[in-house]
């Protein structure tokens, strides 16, 4: 009889590809799988998946409100399964997990997306914060298996601790861009050198209103933004006042087959956020190893995991600053010396054929093998 594991992400599951391949990772171990989430009310449907998903309706969808209720609800979901593995994504599903977890003999996995309290949205707001540091304090240094996204969240979590999480980078699963791009047929210009900023969190301190406003200094490009956030509201005024319409272009979020086809549609990847919080400062995200996949160049913030995989590969540059004149006068050197591009293009396939999710998976097999 399979194992059964319950997988939990306060998300709407849709388009969170690591805790995606989580899930399949059990599968293929053999695993009875159940990804539990929230419904949120505009979010896009549920593609269809190897293992069973459930995502619960709230009464809120932010604010404290929110989280108490989905941390109720996720409780006594957890405590009405029977499973022998639980799975909690990031410290807004740990505290249900843990105590199922002890109530019921039932081993526990967790796995920290980023150096949660430290992210933008706590900093500043400190008895929030202190709420959720004071459970982390409480649950983490009891834990057995952690996870986390790279070297440098796990040595602060180690140093606070005293527990070193294994580590699982965030790279997409291989990819192979279609010979023929046809932009038209995605709705983008044919004739443009295409920037592309993606992410399901376009969010404060990430770089993208600095973007918007740098096309005002910039005449042979477009700005491709795909995904979500709190600025894009706020991103959209901006291009509306500046005038920027024929330069900007909005896609909201997008199931992976549909953002990869974007993105290899672009020219160059973009990873702006600021060294503005911990958080920031050691962010190795998503979306730089998805323009890899795709096989196009980056231009990034020289933060310290991301400056380790563009400088190892060669694959791209960095910005001196986020004045929008400071990255237009990037884009444009870029835009002028094709030489250069045609460089970064040959190294970022051999950094494809390297970092692909088959080497990181091993990692990730070897911790649940042990629960299997």
């Amino acid at each position: 009889m399979k194992k059964r594991a319950i997988v939990s992400v306060i998300n709407d599951l849709v388009t969170d590809q690591r805790v995606k391949k989580t899930c399949q990772t059990l599968t293929d171990l053999g695993f009875e799988v159940t990804l539990t989430g929230r419904k949120m009310r505009s979010g896009p449907p549920m593609d269809d998946r190897p293992y069973k998903t459930v995502r619960m309706k709230l009464v809120a969808e932010k604010g404290p409100l929110f989280y108490a209720c989905f941390n109720f609800r996720l409780f006594f979901f957890l405590l009405s399964r029977k499973s022998e593995l639980l799975v909690a994504n990031d410290l807004d599903t740990l505290l249900p997990n843990y105590l199922v977890s002890r109530m019921k003999n039932i081993p526990l996995v967790y796995d920290s997306h980023e150096y949660f309290t430290g992210v933008p949205e706590l900093v500043n707001r400190k008895k929030v914060q202190g709420v959720w540091k004071s459970i982390e304090k409480r649950i983490f240094p009891k834990l057995k298996t952690v996870i986390t996204v790279n070297d440098s969240i796990a040595g602060l979590y180690e140093k606070e601790y005293g527990v070193r999480p294994f580590v699982v980078r965030n790279i997409s699963p291989s990819g192979t861009p279609p010979e023929i791009i046809n932009r038209t047929s995605l709705g983008l210009p044919e004739d443009k050198f295409i920037l592309i900023l993606q992410g399901s969190g376009i969010n404060v301190q990430r770089g993208a209103e600095e973007m918007v406003l740098a096309m005002n200094y910039i005449q042979k490009a477009v700005l491709l933004i795909v995904g979500g956030g709190d600025v894009v509201g706020k991103l959209k005024e901006m291009v509306k006042d500046n005038k920027l319409e024929d330069r900007v272009i909005f896609r909201p979020r997008q199931p992976h087959d549909e953002l990869y086809k974007l993105t290899c549609a672009a020219d160059l990847g973009l990873t702006l956020d600021k060294d503005t919080n911990i958080n920031y400062r050691y962010s190795l995200p998503n979306k730089l190893f998805d323009y890899i996949q795709a096989r196009i160049p980056v231009l990034a913030s020289p933060l310290p995991e991301i400056k380790k995989i563009v400088e190892k590969y060669d694959i791209g540059d960095f910005i001196a600053g986020h004045e929008p004149a400071t990255i237009a006068e990037k884009v444009n050197e870029i835009l002028a010396n094709q030489e250069l591009m045609s460089k970064w293009k040959k190294n970022v396939n051999f950094a494809a054929s390297e970092l692909t999710w088959a080497n990181e998976e091993q990692v990730l097999k070897n911790i649940f093998k042990e629960y299997a």
